[in-house]
């Protein structure tokens, strides 16, 4: 895996604009790309069609292009590894539930919204850990013959294995370990065809010859799921690092009530993004303890995971205001009318 080219992704869903965690994994990807001379790929993970917002893809791409992200494979620009979007790719994601379900490593699940809510509701009243029960896992074949009869349409579940560990080497966090018997059997394909993120990510991860997935801290409890679904695939997983979570002064996790978070509304307000780009490369990295103001290149130029901290970036918005009005100082006067005009405009 160190030998091959370094190829990273930006996988945002369009569920919403994209806010301050969402770009700074997105810089972080694009930073570990440039400075190793390798690949910056845009990934549109579209599959949760429910909670799609107009509007809210375009948003992805002008808030990259502002922010001076270029990518070298996506939606609009192609590459041989495309379409770059996944509602487009769903043929791929059948064909390999498909797989599963004939190795053994999968199976349909008939139970109905109802029956799921009601295990939840018992597990929270045991006090159990919340996770499905297994109930369709070893259905014979005259109980799927009925369930299919009932013209009731099946998710396709993981088949997890009920013993053993899965550890893997975070390249931030070091070794992490995941006892098997903690991993309920989760859901693969959605019963109206289209992939869960388990699913779908490990498949174009593995399409697209990722090498490293870089990505927020939430998803650390997916990678045991996606690395048993290299496994039972036979194919080489990624490596991995899982970024620190972003926090608000008050030390808890950013959220809107910590002031503006859509990338979209700091263009709005008046933000530089060069500004921007400094600022948030230093929510989890630094290049020494004193070091705050950097350019572009220097930032491509040192960047590395070695310097990414473990513990939660504090998002600061004195700090940021003080950034912004430094760049803006350092502004020829031309450069700042030219800057200005939009705001004038308006």
């Amino acid at each position: 895996m160190t030998n091959k080219p370094v190829r990273v992704r930006y996988a945002p869903s369009p569920t919403g604009y994209p806010h301050v965690g969402n770009i700074r994994t997105a810089l972080f990807n694009w930073l570990f790309a440039r400075h190793s001379g390798g690949s910056f790929i845009l990934r549109i993970e579209d599959t949760d069609v429910s909670r799609k917002i107009d509007g809210a893809v375009e948003a992805i791409f002008d808030s990259l292009q502002w922010l001076g992200m270029d990518w070298d494979e996506g939606p609009d620009v192609g590459g041989k590894y495309g379409p770059y979007v996944q509602s487009e790719r769903l043929k791929k994601y059948r064909e390999t539930a498909e797989r599963l379900i004939s190795q053994g490593d999968a199976y349909y699940c008939y139970c109905s919204p109802q029956r799921l809510d009601e295990m939840r509701a018992e597990q929270t009243r045991r006090k159990q850990p919340p996770g499905y029960d297994r109930h369709c896992r070893n259905l014979n074949q005259e109980e799927k013959d009925k369930k299919e009869a009932e013209a009731i349409i099946p998710v396709v579940r993981f088949k997890s294995p009920l013993e053993g560990q899965i550890r893997f080497n975070d390249l931030i966090r070091g070794e992490v370990v995941f006892e098997n018997a903690t991993i309920d059997d989760f859901v693969l394909l959605k019963s109206d065809g289209y992939p869960t993120y388990h699913l779908a990510s490990v498949v174009d991860d593995h399409l697209m010859a990722i090498s490293h997935v870089l990505r927020a801290e939430e998803w650390l409890p997916s990678t045991p799921r996606h690395l048993m679904l290299y496994q039972v695939l036979n194919l080489e997983p990624p490596q991995f690092a899982h970024l620190p979570m972003l926090l608000g002064a008050d030390r808890t996790k950013l959220s809107k009530r910590h002031g503006a978070v859509a990338i979209t509304e700091y263009r709005e307000q008046g933000y530089l993004p060069e500004a921007i780009v400094n600022f948030l490369a230093l929510l989890g990295w630094s290049l020494d303890d004193k070091t705050e103001l950097l350019s572009r290149k220097e930032l491509i130029d040192n960047f590395s995971l070695e310097r990414v901290s473990r513990t939660a970036a504090i998002f600061n918005k004195d700090k940021l205001e003080w950034m912004n009005g430094v760049y803006i100082r350092s502004l020829s006067p031309d450069n700042f009318v030219q800057r200005s005009l939009p705001f004038l405009n308006s």
